[in-house]
């Protein structure tokens, strides 16, 4: 059964509110996109083989089920959604690096594939992006949105309510940005 925007964002609020049979009702319409969401972040990320898209996913949910979030929207749902699967995939990086106690940090590049992603790699650019959060919470926005939550331009567009020109102009800036914090650290 498909469901409109609109009625996404009802059930959101009524989950909010308490209401669990909205949650499951919410569940079978968002766990596909949801699970394609995941499932692209670890074809990027492929040092994350001991985890799967429904690890990911399920971790997720779990972290999302016990936030006290007032949903404003779907695009609201997905972008918290998105944050939230990052935070798993940095939570993984993080204890990966806990067993590997060293060893040569090598530094990512931005690019539009996290590919070549290692455990440390993802920290520092959590930590960068952390950073450029504080300086320009839009910037770290569309970064966050596209490369972990899979959003397209037009997409990010309409999520952050600017134009796809600012977007791109975004994306640039927060790219350069990134990778001179991550060269310095």
């Amino acid at each position: 059964m498909e469901h409109s925007a609109e009625q996404l964002t009802v059930l959101l609020q009524d989950w909010h509110q308490g209401d669990e049979a909205a949650f499951e009702q919410l569940l079978p319409v968002v766990y596909d996109q949801l699970r394609g969401i995941a499932q692209a972040r670890l074809r990027q990320e492929n040092r994350f083989q001991a985890m799967t898209a429904s690890d990911v996913l399920n971790e997720a949910l779990i972290k999302l089920m016990g936030a006290d979030v007032d949903w404003q929207n779907r695009r609201h749902f997905f972008a918290v959604a998105a944050r939230t699967m990052r935070r798993v995939l940095i939570d993984q990086a993080r204890s990966q690096l806990r067993q590997k106690r060293g060893g040569d940090a090598t530094f990512l590049t931005l690019s539009d594939t996290l590919a070549d992603a290692t455990p440390e790699s993802l920290t520092d650019l959590d930590d960068a992006l952390t950073r450029l959060a504080v300086q320009d919470a839009r910037k770290a926005a569309a970064v966050e949105l596209h490369y972990f939550g899979g959003l397209t331009y037009p997409e990010l567009a309409q999520a952050l309510d600017v134009g796809e020109t600012t977007i791109e102009r975004d994306l640039r800036f927060a790219k350069a940005w990134l990778k001179k914090e991550m060269d310095q650290a």
